[in-house]
């Protein structure tokens, strides 16, 4: 119980905070797109980090469920940040749920309860060798980094979606790399875990994963990247606590393909309630937002075609992400 109680918890924190950033966030100069100025200036705005608080918040309470639980039980778990983003966002908005957002929060509940109770995630395994462990750590840092290369070649819409992926599976790494340090730091104290890599891992990919999700944030609408960091992030955690943590999950025929079924149905939950109208920047909250219409292309002269104070539609330059510094 104390478990389902951080999970959620986090979960919360997590959804509250992503929604305050991601109002700051696009108010943010667009030439500032995945780069690292642009966390200087949010740092700058008061909402940015009421959100960021939020978020720290949910960090600290998912390490303290993930010390106490398994990987593959918490992260589905906190799969359901996206229910209160969309509480917030419901608030923001003046949206009612209505059928499509009802039926993508029992789509998100109900996927989460099967592969819950489908799987019956344990642990107790035995962690694999260095070598499995560096190949799971390389696989998911290489398709981290394959998806912000194609992201970069994309308009702005679509470049979000993918950067929030990638954000996503960073964040499923970290979060079974913290599974490692703190098991580290109660069975052998914090000089081993400080003479370990996964401690500095950890910040690392937390940092990068900040950066990824403030651009994608700042580039388009959350409903066009929350979904997809919600959805990436438990199945990036799962594939590491079962590749290298020694998680286990029930593996009979009737138990995948229940697991299966529960997955896919947080997925298709994470969409439908992610391009719910209660999300901001939906239909036409989105134009207003962002001066620029989904099928804009990036602009590749450096000269824009709104400006990045979401204002409306304008002449003026220096707003395309591609702009040097």
């Amino acid at each position: 119980m104390a478990v389902f109680l951080l999970a959620l918890g986090a979960a919360c924190c997590l959804g509250l905070g992503f929604v305050l950033q991601q109002h700051a966030a696009q108010r943010a100069p667009r030439a500032d797109l995945l780069r690292w100025r642009l966390l200087l200036d949010l740092m700058r705005m008061p909402e940015w980090l009421l959100g960021t608080g939020f978020m720290v918040s949910g960090l600290i309470l998912s390490a303290l469920a993930l010390n106490q639980g398994e990987v593959s039980l918490v992260e589905p778990l906190l799969a359901t940040n996206l229910l209160f983003a969309m509480a917030l966002s419901r608030v923001l908005t003046r949206q009612t749920l209505g059928r499509s957002g009802w039926i993508g929060v029992l789509l998100l509940g109900l996927g989460v309860t099967a592969f819950i109770v489908a799987g019956q995630p344990t642990g107790g395994g035995a962690p694999a060798g260095e070598l499995r462990h560096w190949l799971v750590v390389g696989t998911v840092v290489g398709l981290t980094l394959l998806l912000v290369s194609l992201a970069r070649r994309l308009p702005l819409f679509e470049e979000a979606t993918l950067l929030a992926l990638a954000a996503g599976l960073l964040y499923g790494l970290q979060d079974a790399l913290t599974r490692t340090t703190t098991q580290r730091l109660d069975h052998s104290g914090l000089d081993a875990v400080l003479r370990s890599w996964q401690p500095y891992a950890v910040v690392a990919a937390g940092v990068v994963g900040l950066l990824l999700v403030q651009s994608a944030f700042e580039a388009a609408p959350l409903r066009m990247s929350l979904p997809a960091l919600t959805a990436a992030q438990p199945l990036s955690g799962i594939a590491c606590a079962v590749g290298f943590l020694g998680d286990r999950l029930r593996v009979t025929p009737g138990a995948l393909a229940w697991e299966s079924v529960g997955l896919l149905a947080i997925v298709i939950g994470v969409v439908v309630i992610g391009r719910h109208p209660a999300m901001p920047g939906s239909a036409g909250d989105t134009l207003e937002t962002i001066g620029a219409s989904p099928e804009d292309e990036r602009p590749e002269d450096g000269t824009g075609t709104g400006d990045s104070t979401g204002d409306g539609p304008g002449t003026g330059t220096g707003n395309s992400p591609r702009n040097g510094d």
